[in-house]
């Protein structure tokens, strides 16, 4: 089997995950969208966990095409202990088996599904949690944790520099593009309600902003088309203004904070996932830049209206903090550095 090329990662997850891996001994897990970034990192981190610590896990992991996840990582296709299912998370065949722990993730966070078929994006995130839902009872699983987002809050408010788990704020459900939203509310809804019913610990992640290997940089990510773009040499160009405040978290906290969560947290109580320190498009761009290629020219396509308020999307992650000792210890700077390294030596060996 090919070594995995981010064992300095892994390593560094299970060094502050070790209270959690005692839950996973001799237990079968169930992962759905386990094929996309964060999926990828959910099987590179349980694999690695079981070889390391002989866990006698194993992983099955649903997919509508394993052929292409195996080109991707034939590592970890070729590992004994993962099993996909090939299917669609709406009707996929119940597989006659008991699951332990059923981590939910498979709904595209994709601008492009989002705007051109919301109605796609919409049924794919509620029938397919209804799906799953349906699943855990069938599977008699102890736990689920559900992969929201922080789109569930709307747009979030010009005043407000971090929003927290409390904030209810509208979802402008006349508006299309809100398909991922509402899905995403919705889907959290169906889960609280399920648990009203069933013996299974909901746990709700709602997740932000990231960056690591992993990160498609062709979709709509602006933090991946700056990684292309400065390791392709070229002028970075933000399309917009360059005003608008995100956060990002590397993966391999992303997976101490997933793990921790799911064992740990508390059910039908959702967690801000991401970090909470901000930085501007404009400012992103120039920091992808230093990093990648020193003196690379950074373009803002449009000028700055001084008048318009902030856009955010910038996490409140005091209860993760608090209840689970949770936080973001790797810095933006490496763990772009850490992404490029990663594409590069992709390259190198391809």
């Amino acid at each position: 089997m090919e070594p995995t090329r981010l064992t300095t990662d892994l390593n560094y997850i299970l060094q502050n995950t070790a209270a959690v891996w005692a839950e996973f001994k001799n237990k079968k897990i169930f992962i759905t969208g386990g094929t996309g970034f964060i999926g990828s990192w959910l099987l590179e981190t349980f694999l690695w966990a079981n070889r390391t610590l002989e866990l006698n896990l194993s992983v099955t992991c649903l997919t509508r095409n394993p052929q292409a996840f195996a080109s991707k990582a034939p590592h970890l296709a070729a590992d004994p202990a993962l099993l996909f299912i090939t299917g669609d998370v709406r009707n996929f065949v119940f597989p006659h088996e008991r699951f332990s722990h059923i981590i939910h993730g498979a709904s595209e966070a994709s601008a492009k599904l989002n705007q051109e078929h919301p109605q796609l994006m919409l049924d794919t995130i509620i029938q397919g949690t209804r799906h799953v839902l349906d699943f855990a009872a069938y599977a008699q699983t102890q736990k689920l944790l559900l992969l929201s987002s922080g789109a569930v809050y709307g747009k979030q408010p010009a005043e407000m520099t971090h929003v927290s788990e409390a904030y209810s704020g509208p979802i402008d459900i006349l508006n299309p593009l809100s398909a991922h939203a509402v899905g995403k509310h919705t889907a959290e809804h169906m889960c609280i309600l399920h648990a009203t019913k069933h013996p299974l610990q909901i746990k709700i992640a709602r997740c932000f902003a990231f960056v690591g290997p992993y990160l498609p940089l062709e979709r709509h990510f602006a933090m991946g088309n700056f990684i292309r773009d400065a390791m392709s040499g070229k002028t970075i160009v933000v399309e917009g203004d360059g005003t608008p405040y995100r956060s990002y978290q590397y993966a391999a906290d992303l997976m101490i904070w997933l793990l921790k969560i799911l064992c740990h947290g508390e059910s039908c109580v959702p967690y801000n996932v991401g970090s909470d320190e901000p930085i501007s498009i404009a400012e992103l761009a120039k920091l992808v830049a230093n990093c990648v290629a020193p003196g690379l020219p950074v373009t803002i396509a449009q000028a700055a209206d001084k008048n318009k308020p902030a856009i955010r999307y910038i996490p409140d992650v005091q209860r993760a903090q608090q209840q689970l000792g949770l936080a973001t210890t790797i810095k933006l700077p490496d763990a772009i550095r850490k992404t490029v390294n990663f594409y590069a030596r992709e390259t190198i060996h391809d």
